[in-house]
């Protein structure tokens, strides 16, 4: 699958489809027939579109007029999710990044910052993270149907070089909808269900099956559970219409799940939950296609009705190691709130269904969610590699990261998750 993403990341190659030559616009968006054309290569199968960033012109943000690059207004294939990626996982965008889209109906969205510093990565010195395949990025941003794009990325004191950001940046353009013919749910009987609404949510009462046939092997939760928390409704990766073609057919385990982590994508909440599985397919072409990991980096996503999303595939019931927390990803569990929870509360719904979700899989392996314990870190994260933290049991991502995700206003409700959780083992 390497091959197959270094094929399709911003470079033309013989199985390439030319889309639409990306055209610059005028002033009010009207096209400017006589400004250079710009062409964009992407393939039938990546569903997307690969844009360079270009030194722009002096922007009034710098004093002398330097360190700005981007992306004038141009029109574009279609597309519903972006992010801006760059050459090296390792380095950070030590800036600022910013878009606005055009919706299909030509009505343009005003500038919308993108988080820059995000550290959701697989861990250092894992087979993951050996190979040279992975690239580093801002966190995705759901804009919704749109058809053109602008944007803008400058160094955080608004003076320095183009150069002193990272190499390689190109902004991602994602059709999450690319491939997909139908969603298929799974019943709570494991029964196979067609859905023709492409997008559409899965009927309420979608089981947690895995949906992954031949796993074997490791990362089985089998402590004797004296708390066991109850099994949540979960949408399995084929409810959400996940292309299992592009993801490695590998998985990756750990011993157990000892610590939840709880994020939020950070993608804005101007979403409909009718939207959730579009948005997910979004950030699991990001992911692989755009950023190079072997699969969703997240274990499950919630959406704010309250709906749990299987992520990283392997088994719902295993620890499946995913790419979420750099430094702490193996013997834990990431789950990512659908939304931004910086300055807007989490709903309820959402609450609930991460309090049960995390009592059921720390249930596995008989653990508190109201307790800590030591963890190391691998390295690359908040902490260097080797060095013990401890860290309650359901956590957030700031705790092994300076990041401000999962969001103030989420974070702030992880002793109210933990509570709950508890309740539902019995404790």
């Amino acid at each position: 699958m390497r091959a197959f993403i270094a094929s399709t990341i911003g470079v033309t190659c013989a199985a390439a489809l030319a889309v639409p030559l990306v055209l610059p616009l005028g002033t009010g968006g009207a096209v400017a027939a006589s400004a250079p054309r710009t062409a964009v290569t992407t393939t039938e199968a990546s569903g997307i579109q690969s844009l360079p960033l270009e030194p722009l012109a002096p922007a009034a943000r710098s004093a002398d007029g330097g360190g700005e690059v981007g992306l004038p207004a141009r029109e574009t294939a279609p597309f519903s999710l972006l992010g801006v990626v760059w050459a090296d996982a390792a380095e950070e965008l030590h800036g600022e990044a910013e878009v606005r889209t055009r919706a299909l109906d030509g009505d343009w969205s005003g500038w919308q910052p993108l988080e820059t510093h995000t550290d959701h990565a697989p861990d250092q010195n894992t087979a993951e993270a050996a190979d040279g395949a992975l690239r580093g990025g801002t966190a995705p941003l759901w804009v919704g149907a749109s058809d053109a794009v602008e944007v803008r990325v400058w160094p955080e004191d608004g003076t320095a070089p183009v150069a002193g950001l990272p190499e390689g940046l190109s902004l991602e353009l994602i059709d999450p909808d690319t491939g997909l013919d139908a969603t298929v749910a799974v019943d709570a009987a494991g029964t196979s269900v067609t859905t023709a609404d492409r997008g559409a949510t899965p009927a309420a009462g979608v089981s947690g099956v895995s949906g992954v046939s031949g796993v074997s092997g490791g990362g089985a939760q089998t402590a004797p559970a004296a708390y066991p928390g109850p099994r949540p409704p979960i949408t399995t990766r084929a409810g959400w219409g996940a292309d299992e073609s592009l993801r490695e057919s590998a998985f990756a385990y750990t011993d157990m799940v000892k610590t939840v982590f709880v994020h939020h994508t950070a993608g804005g909440n101007n979403y409909s939950c009718a939207e959730a599985p579009a948005i997910i397919r979004g950030i699991y072409r990001y992911h692989v296609q755009s950023q190079g990991w072997r699969d969703v980096g997240y274990n499950f996503f919630v959406d704010k009705c309250g709906t749990i999303y299987e992520g990283r595939a392997g088994g719902v019931d295993r620890a499946v190691q995913g790419a979420h927390t750099a430094g702490f990803n193996h013997n834990s569990m990431g789950v990512a709130l659908l939304g931004s929870h910086g300055s807007s509360a989490p709903t309820k719904e959402a609450l609930n269904a991460v309090s049960q979700l995390s009592a059921w899989k720390l249930g596995l392996s008989d653990i508190n969610p109201k307790s800590s314990r030591n963890r190391t870190s691998m390295g690359g994260g908040l902490y260097a590699k080797g060095v013990t933290v401890k860290m309650a049991n359901i956590s957030g991502h700031r705790d092994g990261f300076a990041t401000e995700c999962p969001g103030e206003q989420l974070y702030a409700q992880l002793p109210a998750i933990r509570s709950t959780a508890a309740g539902l083992q019995g404790r």
